[in-house]
């Protein structure tokens, strides 16, 4: 929430605690995208009525779901190293 137009300061354990919740809440996502692909595809091989189209959806979304896990955790460990890096 802004105020003024500034923007709201956080404390450091404020903040630590949103990226925890944030981190929590888009790997429980990436796990569901991963259950639902998994569950399509176990329907497909059964030979259920399920669409192959839909199949393929759920898969790529739980790719490029995963894609972007992992980029956000490359990039959070690169800014850990450049902070250790960092001379104080």
């Amino acid at each position: 929430m802004k105020i003024d137009g500034a923007s709201p300061k956080l404390s450091a354990s404020e903040a630590q605690s949103d990226f925890s919740s944030y981190l929590k809440e888009s790997i429980s996502k990436l796990n569901q995208a991963e259950a639902k692909s998994a569950e399509m595809t176990d329907k497909l091989v059964r030979g259920e009525n399920v669409d192959l189209h839909q199949v393929l959806i759920a898969s790529k979304k739980a790719s490029v779901t995963m894609q972007l896990t992992m980029e956000v955790r490359n990039k959070v460990v690169e800014a850990y190293q450049e902070m250790m890096r960092m001379q104080i």
